[in-house]
């Protein structure tokens, strides 16, 4: 316990204060720069904080899915998924959420806070046709702060590099984790078996 760092004093005296460019690359809008960022990313972690706890939830689909309609505020589809809904009841009571955009095989990421709300305004819903479906509601968020981070984390994970990948066959499927899960109720052999075909249905 008599290392535990627990007052900001004791973690500024540890790391010492942030320098010039990390402080000046914070900005409460998407500059040129930082609109590019997201119009090329395919990829976004979205988290929220809400009474039950945090959530942080991967959300995908073609590069720039997530749509500008001004420096200040972006629009994210929600796609069908487990139907949790756990970032979106979150937002329903706190609308604090932080975005971070990845670009495969780019370094650099791009850092987005701000406030969201919910909407199934059909002409919203109407930007984000997929496949001729739409998406149950879109998340709109109001940008507070935004600014890009640098590459060292994605260096040292060696995340775009061909000689990291894993092996998905080293891991446990996702039917032999619902089997253990579920204690042995779950058929995991049939569940992989058909995933392939759910998943590409489920889609959108």
């Amino acid at each position: 316990m008599k290392h535990d760092i627990i007052s900001l004093d004791q973690l500024e005296a540890l790391y010492g204060q942030p320098g010039e460019r990390a402080l000046v690359k914070e900005i409460d809008h998407l500059n040129e720069d930082y609109q590019a960022f997201v119009r090329a990313s395919p990829f976004v972690v979205l988290a929220s904080v809400g009474p039950e706890g945090l959530d942080c939830s991967p959300k995908g689909d073609p590069a720039g899915f997530v749509q500008i309609i001004d420096s200040r505020t972006l629009i994210v589809p929600d796609r069908p998924g487990n139907n949790r809904l756990d970032n979106l009841r979150n937002i329903i009571v706190d609308p604090r959420v932080s975005l971070l955009f990845i670009i495969p095989g780019v370094g650099e990421t791009l850092r987005v806070n701000g406030r969201a709300t919910i909407s199934a305004d059909p002409a919203l819903l109407a930007r984000f046709e997929m496949r001729g479906k739409l998406p149950r509601s879109v998340i709109l968020v109001k940008i507070e702060r935004a600014y890009f981070h640098c590459s060292k984390a994605i260096v040292r994970s060696e995340l775009w590099s061909a000689s990291a990948q894993v092996a998905r066959s080293s891991l446990p499927s996702p039917g032999a984790m619902h089997h253990r899960l579920s204690g042995g109720v779950v058929d995991g052999t049939a569940y992989d078996r058909e995933l392939p075909q759910r998943t590409e249905a489920g889609l959108y």
